[in-house]
């Protein structure tokens, strides 16, 4: 007998036919003698109708209640499979975050989680019950409800998972697994039998949206097996795990790209120590998240200052910048939706040079300027114009040869 914690998605649970779809392979795993914690989101599209609502009150709705709101979808997926499965006479429960409870600090739509309580779940299991748990959400000190911010649910079911020292994590959602690069845009995309945390990490982190990237975080922590799967068809998918020989050989594993970028650049800047940190330190405060940054070398007294941030922030991030800029005295702040991010990922990178080179040259021979340029041990990305990202992600799909 295993302990399997398992994940589906929207799409997984968009309708009353998939919700009994997933009922049925819910009930396979668990008549193989296993016990079964699964975790969901909300129905596919059920978020989005949520977060339009709130947004349609006001620009910036107060976080507090955003996640009040945005929190229940997924209550109602789980109370749907729960009577799924009990209909089919299988003992099911339903829990909330706060329910478990799933403790997170008070940083409402991105909050963090601090604890799992497991006692309840194990009781449940212990007695033949499966377990479904909304994923996304929480509670914090203050028995306020908080959500993980988008695909917290990922997050949600790895970290239930290691509370409960799980044997494996599956995480079921439309795809059957990590391909190369999205295989909506480039049809030689190849599925991955596995792939290493930190090159799982740096692929979340870059745009890849098969998972979160705070779920890869607990998986690395905590050793925890993920295996990314299509709940669709019974295809083997990808596993998520710790890296190995066999893994570094490769130069570079993946290509992903994100379009929910921004850029945000601040003109004339007096060229002075403690300038960034005056910029950045009130986004900090605001809980927006900076991405790339880049300074000119200053020739004179001036420089300027450019970063991004998620398209979701670009408001927010603008109003405050605006007026450290005029705290500053900067001579304008500009910025620019129409970019996109493409990045190149692999462990080989560490012991091999002349990749940057490879993929600069690519791009540059086919007419994409590069805007900005970030680098870490195992990726490089590039800022370019949102129009070419389809073209440079197959361009250098092609170009290190992934599709073989």
């Amino acid at each position: 007998m295993a302990l399997v914690v398992q994940k589906y998605g929207g799409t997984s649970v968009g309708s009353i036919d998939r919700i009994k779809n997933v009922a049925r392979r819910i009930i396979k795993t668990y008549d193989a003698g296993n016990d079964l914690v699964v975790i969901v989101s909300a129905m596919s599209g059920e978020t989005n109708r949520l977060v339009a609502l709130a947004n349609e009150i006001c620009d910036i709705p107060d976080g507090r209640e955003y996640d009040v709101v945005v929190s229940t979808g997924e209550q109602v997926t789980t109370g749907l499979l729960s009577i799924c499965l009990k209909s089919m006479g299988y003992k099911a429960k339903s829990y909330q975050g706060w329910q478990i409870p799933l403790s997170t600090d008070s940083s409402y739509t991105k909050a963090r989680i601090e604890s799992i309580g497991d006692q309840n779940i194990r009781a449940d299991l212990k007695e033949g019950t499966i377990v479904i748990v909304s994923g996304f959400q929480g509670i914090d000190s203050g028995n306020n409800i908080t959500t993980l911010g988008r695909g917290g649910s990922d997050t949600s079911a790895v970290a239930v998972a290691a509370a409960l020292n799980a044997d494996v994590c599956e995480i079921y959602t439309d795809v059957d697994g990590v391909y190369t690069t999205d295989p909506n845009i480039c049809r030689e995309a190849r599925k991955m039998d596995k792939i290493s945390y930190d090159e799982m990490l740096e692929l979340a982190s870059l745009g890849a949206k098969v998972l979160q990237i705070r779920s890869v975080e607990f998986a690395k922590k905590y050793n925890v097996d993920v295996h990314v799967r299509s709940s669709l068809n019974e295809n083997t998918g990808t596993m998520v795990t710790r890296e190995d020989i066999e893994m570094e050989g490769i130069l570079v594993s993946g290509i992903a790209y994100d379009k929910n970028e921004a850029k945000i650049a601040v003109m004339g800047v007096p060229d002075k120590p403690g300038i960034a940190a005056k910029i950045l330190t009130p986004l900090s405060d605001a809980n927006i998240s900076v991405d790339m940054i880049v300074q000119n070398v200053s020739r004179t007294d001036m420089t300027d200052f450019t970063f991004t941030v998620t398209k979701a922030d670009l408001k927010q991030a603008l109003l405050i910048t605006n007026e450290v800029a005029r705290d500053i005295q900067a001579k304008e702040v500009i910025s620019d939706e129409n970019i996109s991010k493409v990045s190149i990922v692999g462990l080989g990178m560490r012991s091999h040079a002349g990749v940057a080179t490879k993929m600069f040259s690519s791009l540059a021979s086919n007419g994409i300027n590069i805007q900005m340029i970030s680098t870490s041990e195992i990726k490089i990305s590039v800022v370019i114009e949102e129009k070419y990202t389809e073209l440079a992600v197959r361009l250098l799909h092609e170009t290190f040869g992934l599709a073989s």
